[in-house]
């Protein structure tokens, strides 16, 4: 029933207090799924108290275990440990807290993980998350790559040691965070989206060294896939050993085996690049040398061709010259005086073609094949 309270009439904190308590203390015992965050074993103590932290979002409850309970746990209770605890909520009035009493605890095994993240994967295959069309390629050089790792990790120092030898000048954008425990989701998912929004950013590795599927277990967290699988830069997963499969290399658009990997994949080799220049340059001096011997046959053999056809055409044309030449040979006086045939000619230089033309007494010039002859006439025809 709410209280009947007023600017007027307002209740004691004390009222307050004993109201939450007496409201929360009629609940139930629940049981309740979550990552332990902050535990201090207390040896001798009666109760023992941890924070148990949902393992999706930054929330958290205070747990407070006997030491009987603690003590049943195996393996021992620690710091990123998955439990499974049934409790009573509990507010503490004099100091307005609110705890979990536990009166079991159960720590998640192997199996049971396992199975839920197989059913989260068969959910976000059906969204069609993993799907390979929705895949990016990622770019020749990017300006800057943006780098999400362990504090000072070996992971880190693999890939830009690789990346470096590959490509000196590379930048890099880098984001040091928890990638085990209690905050490794909410730190990753924050610095890839942080990354993701820079615009020099052309693609994102996610990396981590290699663990057990406790350790990876951040990195196939619901909310870390979605907000991999809405990035709008291409995002490379490089976790673990090849071996390691967590839902993360799913969802990137690409999957790195190993850091180095992730390196030798995201940023090509100056040393291949210039060699791959020089040797398109040789192959392009090659053939430019083929093409131009090719041409200059192709020229020589038209140059002989010309040649041949215009030595041709003279030889022809010679023939034709000299053909014509004996024609005309045949056909000119000087044939006809070979022949042993005479031109008459009168004083003016007049062909006598009739006799009537050159009367008795009339001075002839004869002109033979070689030679002339002046002569008179003096009888008539008969």
């Amino acid at each position: 029933m709410a209280l009947d309270t007023s600017p007027d009439s307002p209740a004691p904190v004390r009222t307050i207090a004993r109201s939450l308590a007496d409201w929360i203390n009629r609940l139930g015992s629940v049981w309740v799924d979550g990552q332990v965050a902050e535990y201090r074993p207390r040896p001798g103590a009666r109760f023992h108290y941890f924070v148990l932290r949902d393992t999706d979002v930054d929330m958290s409850l205070t747990v407070k275990a006997d030491s009987v309970v603690i003590g049943r746990l195996d393996p021992p209770l620690q710091e990123g440990q998955r439990l499974l605890v049934h409790a009573k909520p509990d507010f503490y009035a004099a100091r307005g807290s609110l705890s979990l009493l536990a009166r079991e605890i159960r720590p998640v095994g192997l199996g049971t993980l396992l199975e839920e993240l197989a059913r989260l994967k068969d959910l976000l295959t059906a969204e069609g998350l993993f799907a390979p069309e929705r895949k990016r390629a990622l770019p020749f050089l990017p300006r800057r790559v943006g780098l999400v790792c362990g504090r000072n990790s070996a992971a880190m120092q693999d890939v830009l040691a690789n990346a470096r030898e590959r490509w000196p000048s590379i930048a890099f954008e880098i984001r040091e965070v928890p990638v085990q425990g209690a905050q490794a989701v909410s730190a990753v998912t924050e610095a890839v989206t942080e990354l993701d929004r820079m615009p020099d950013v052309d693609v994102i590795i996610v990396t981590r060294g290699g663990g057990s599927v406790e350790d990876l277990l951040p990195f196939s967290n619901e909310t870390l896939v979605r907000a991999v699988a809405a990035c709008t830069t291409p995002v490379v997963s490089a976790i673990g050993h090849e071996q390691d499969a967590p839902l993360l290399d799913h969802v990137a658009d690409l999957r790195a085996s190993t850091p180095t990997d992730a390196a030798k994949r995201v940023v090509p080799s100056l040393a291949e690049q210039q060699a791959l220049i020089l040797g398109l340059r040789d192959r392009t001096a090659r053939v430019m040398r083929h093409l131009l011997d090719s041409e200059q046959q192709t020229l020589n053999h038209r140059r002989q061709r010309a040649r041949s056809v215009v030595i041709s055409r003279i030889d022809a044309s010679a023939s034709d010259v000299s053909h014509l030449a004996a024609r005309v040979r045949a056909l000119s006086p000087a044939a006809t005086l070979d022949r042993g045939y005479a031109i008459v000619l009168t004083e003016a230089g007049e062909i006598v073609r009739d006799a009537d033309a050159a009367p008795i007494g009339t001075m002839l010039d004869i002109r033979l094949a070689r030679g002339r002859i002046r002569a008179r006439r003096e009888m008539d025809r008969e």
